[in-house]
């Protein structure tokens, strides 16, 4: 039997070896390229990020008690 080669994704690897944090910025990134000619305001897009960031990392301020 011969061996099996897997065809990696370049975008798949490179998102793999970025920290989570990496991640997220390169998302947000992204994000703002694909709505740069929208008519969001800042105040929309610093809601969102909230949001996103909440979802990711949970609420700020949180005590572990």
């Amino acid at each position: 039997m011969g061996i099996a080669q897997k065809k990696i994704d370049p975008e798949d690897y490179i998102l793999s070896v970025l920290s989570p944090d990496d991640r997220l910025d390169a998302a947000l990134k992204v994000a703002g390229e694909a709505f740069k000619k929208n008519k969001l305001t800042m105040k929309n897009i610093d809601k969102a990020v909230k949001s996103v960031r909440r979802k990711a990392y949970g609420k700020k301020g949180k005590s572990s008690n």
